[in-house]
């Protein structure tokens, strides 16, 4: 469905811009943004790679292990259908961490793994289970300490102090997840209540 809404713009941007003749300037954003595009890319491989370096560092000296046990009792609750041994308790700590550390793109592959497992889990039923929702609501709204990617960009486009949104972005990503959790447990708790009428 985005695919066709992205074509869909993409045509009538297009259409637009042959009848008011501005193809020129059609033609110079796009290749101007491309060119701004790749060049993004190549500055946040840069800090990705610095923090996947980190990860790993972390995960070396058990760092990462000791920031799975503070967080397992909270996932545990959050979780309470997923066994604490299972692959899909692992993977969701280490998204959450990831997230923590502004890793959005190194967190995704432990999120879709994540939903793997509990998709097996659920039997593979074709609807998502209370779990697989709780995971979206906690992922899309990514408590983060540190917003490396954003600090990533700012730094590429000349921010006097890059890192001086560390505080409102910890302060809007944690009411953000406290938001995600309140909402996704007075939905389960409705559908519950309506199941048993």
């Amino acid at each position: 469905m985005i695919n066709i809404i992205w074509a869909a713009m993409f045509i009538v941007g297009v259409v637009f811009a042959a009848f008011h003749g501005t193809m020129d300037e059609v033609n110079k954003a796009v290749f101007n943004s491309a060119k701004e595009g790749v060049a993004i890319c190549f500055g946040l491989i840069s800090i990705l790679v610095f923090w996947l370096g980190i990860m790993k560092i972390a995960e070396k000296s058990g760092l990462l292990n000791l920031l799975s046990h503070v967080f397992k009792p909270v996932l545990k609750r959050l979780f309470p259908e997923v066994p604490p041994d299972h692959p899909a308790m692992g993977y969701i700590l280490s998204n959450v961490v990831a997230n923590m550390f502004g890793l959005g793109n190194a967190a995704t592959p432990m999120g879709l793994k994540a939903m793997e497992q509990l998709k097996k889990l659920n039997n593979n039923k074709p609807e998502a289970s209370r779990s697989m929702i709780t995971l979206l609501a906690l992922n899309t709204s990514g408590m983060t300490l540190i917003p490396t990617t954003v600090i990533a960009i700012r730094m590429k486009y000349g921010s006097e102090a890059p890192t001086e949104i560390v505080g409102t972005t910890l302060a809007a990503t944690i009411c953000a997840s406290i938001a995600a959790v309140i909402i996704d447990r007075l939905f389960y708790y409705r559908r519950k209540r309506k199941g048993k009428k």
